[in-house]
């Protein structure tokens, strides 16, 4: 087996200079304008031919071993965070890595330059994509929406736009590495529904003429303390996880609030607790809505799919890291985690996996979360990545064949899982008032 560590080593410096560069500059999602700039430069001098996401950020590129074989995708995300109270966020945006993609995408580069040296895709059989994915934090819903909108995107998350827009035609296998305090795998992890709501009420004098109004704070409130009380009704075997905030509250002490705005998840272990759970939570927002005689808009949009770990795909990545990070333990877990990923969306029509390495400290999203040891975090995840890609493809792909053979796709294809996920959107007011009663919808 080909020793890509030493090929990793060459470009040590390349991949930590990525690492700091990109913490150093935080971007949001579609909005990641100078980590997408400085990642196709360091792509483009190592001789990569590019093909941009048009419109947006991000891309991808291909490498062809010139021998049949299936096509494995391998990933790093583009976008950050935003947590104000971080000391080193931008102090404009709030922006910050604190959730380690630029570890990912300092190893994608190290990935890529290793791959450049010769004799480097030799024994390998089948083609490589590596990909820079905008978009996988899913926050700013008011900012996605405005682009879903004016047509930009149509996606929430980046892995399902690049689906969509055929980025990943052809791919049969795909996997990344995310950045944590250990290297472990995991069984996989809830997908979500993204929530926009809009309560709508009638401004008055909040002094002179309260009663004239109708107040779309007090209306907030009450759904938000109706969703409080329902989620005893969610079974724990799901995972469900509801979380929203109010985004706007209203525009001056003085009147009584007309509009006001939050945002929310609804995350669960399948997609049909997580459908089950949001009409529960759309009836309690609702009724918020009902108490004060407000009107409600609320669109529900897609976000990620549950992520489903592939087993094989599991246990060859414990034997490369026995391979190639022997100096690190990668522990095996057997845990189904509460948070999100849009890899999950890619776990629907093909074998992945969304494991972690370790060299990060501190509370992931939170203000004291850091990359401590690069070496880790960056170095070797390149390493432990070039080592999984080599047992995918060596000796014809065989392993590859075997993986894609067994895996039993959630969907039949891209286009089946996209036409699923786009039957569940739904926007619009929610309450018709009426002589008598009001009819609402879900």
């Amino acid at each position: 087996m080909k020793n890509y560590n030493a090929l990793v080593e060459k470009h040590r410096d390349l991949i930590l200079a990525a690492e700091r560069y990109i913490w150093q500059n935080p971007e949001t999602g579609y909005k990641e304008y100078k980590t997408d700039a400085y990642m196709k430069e360091d792509f483009e001098s190592l001789g990569y031919e590019l093909t941009p996401a048009e419109g947006i950020t991000g891309f991808v590129t291909v490498l062809d071993t010139g021998r049949e074989g299936p096509e494995v995708l391998i990933l790093g995300e583009l976008d950050s965070i935003i947590c104000p109270a971080h000391p080193e966020s931008d102090p404009e945006t709030g922006a910050v890595h604190s959730c380690g993609h630029n570890a990912q995408c300092a190893a994608l580069i190290g990935i890529a330059a290793a791959l450049k040296e010769e004799g480097a895709l030799d024994g390998l059989s089948g083609r490589i994509r590596l990909c820079a994915v905008p978009a996988e934090e899913l926050l700013e819903i008011e900012y996605r929406s405005d682009l879903r909108e004016k047509g930009v995107i149509k996606y929430m998350g980046g892995k399902s736009e690049f689906l969509s827009r055929g980025l990943f035609d052809g791919v049969d296998i795909a996997f990344m590495i995310h950045t944590s305090g250990s290297f472990h795998t995991s069984i996989g992890s809830v997908g979500c529904m993204a929530k926009k709501i809009t309560y709508k009420g009638k401004a008055a004098h909040a002094g002179g003429s309260p009663w004239a109004g109708r107040n779309a704070l007090y209306a907030a409130n009450c759904g938000l303390n109706a969703i409080n009380a329902i989620r005893e009704t969610f079974r724990e075997p799901d995972i469900i996880r509801v979380h929203p905030i109010i985004t706007s509250g209203g525009a001056m002490v003085n009147a009584i609030p007309e509009t006001v705005t939050l945002e929310s998840y609804v995350r669960g272990k399948t997609f049909d607790a997580i459908v089950n759970a949001n009409k529960k939570v759309n009836r309690a927002l609702i009724g918020g809505a009902l108490s004060l005689g407000t009107n409600i808009d609320i669109t529900d949009i897609p976000g990620y799919a549950p992520l489903n770990n592939d087993t094989n795909m599991i246990a060859l990545t414990l034997e490369a890291a026995q391979i190639s990070i022997p100096e690190y333990e990668m522990k095996e877990g057997h845990s189904f985690g509460s948070g999100s990923t849009d890899m999950g969306d890619l776990s629907c029509i093909m074998p992945v996996i969304h494991p972690y390495a370790g060299g990060a400290s501190g509370t992931s999203h939170g203000n004291d979360y850091y990359i401590v040891d690069p070496e880790a975090a960056c170095v070797a995840s390149a390493k432990l990545q070039l080592s999984m890609l080599s047992l995918l493809l060596k000796d014809g792909a065989e392993r590859a064949k075997k993986i894609v053979e067994e895996y039993e796709p959630q969907f039949a294809s891209a286009k089946d899982y996209l036409d699923y996920i786009d039957s569940l959107n739904c926007t619009g007011d929610r309450i018709e008032y009426g002589e008598g009663e009001a009819k609402i919808t879900l």
